[in-house]
Formats: structure tokens, sequence, C-alpha cells
């Protein structure tokens, strides 16, 4: 069965997260849904939105599952966004937590290191 995913993070300010999400995905939105709402369509149906609205902005959590976990924290580092937290489970898998200018928590998760 197929799935598609749209997922949202409500921001103060449309266009300093603009820039910020620019940086975390390495490209600006793939298209502008309204002068409140931008989206980035990380895969064919799987997209991922900001939508300006104060009064919700800062409380949301987001996770990406990546296979490359590696070469993506490396490739958001070269863009000058810095994970606020690094993990690694028990059971091996890694997560690289983001926080945004709202404090919106975005994380990038990948599987363990083959041994």
């Amino acid at each position: 069965m197929p799935l598609d995913m749209y997922a949202g993070i409500y921001v103060r300010d449309i266009e300093i997260a603009k820039q910020w999400y620019a940086q975390l995905f390495g490209s600006g939105p793939s298209f502008v849904a309204s002068d409140t709402e931008v989206v980035w369509e990380l895969e064919e149906h799987r997209s991922v939105f900001i939508d300006q609205n104060a009064d919700h902005a800062g409380h949301s959590v987001l996770t990406i599952f990546v296979d490359d976990f590696e070469d993506w924290v490396t490739r958001i580092a070269q863009r000058g966004v810095e994970p606020t937290e690094r993990v690694t489970y028990r059971n091996g898998v890694r997560k690289a937590l983001y926080r945004d200018p709202d404090g919106n928590e975005v994380g990038l998760g990948g599987a363990p290191v083959p041994e």
C-alpha cells in the first residue's frame, strides 16, 4: 500500500524559517503553498512544510530516518547547521537533533553502523 507523508512545523517568522530549513535540507522549498506556508518534498510523496503560526511555534517534533546518516549530518554541517545533540541508542540507532530558531526539534535518524 503506498504511503504519503505531509508533516508540518509551525514557525513564528516564515522568512527566517525558510532560510534555516533551506540550510538544513540543502535547497529552497520545493513549492510555496501560500504566503505563510512553504513545502520541501524530501522524496516523492514525503514532504515537510513550515507554516507561520506564532501561537503554535516551537512545539513540533519530527524525525526523518535516512539510509546515509553520516553523509546527511556532514552535508548539513557544511551548510552551517550543527546538531544540538547526537545520540546512539542501545540498539545502535543513531540520531542527530537539530533545533530551528523557534525551538522546534528536527531529528535525523540512522540505522546502526554495520559491524
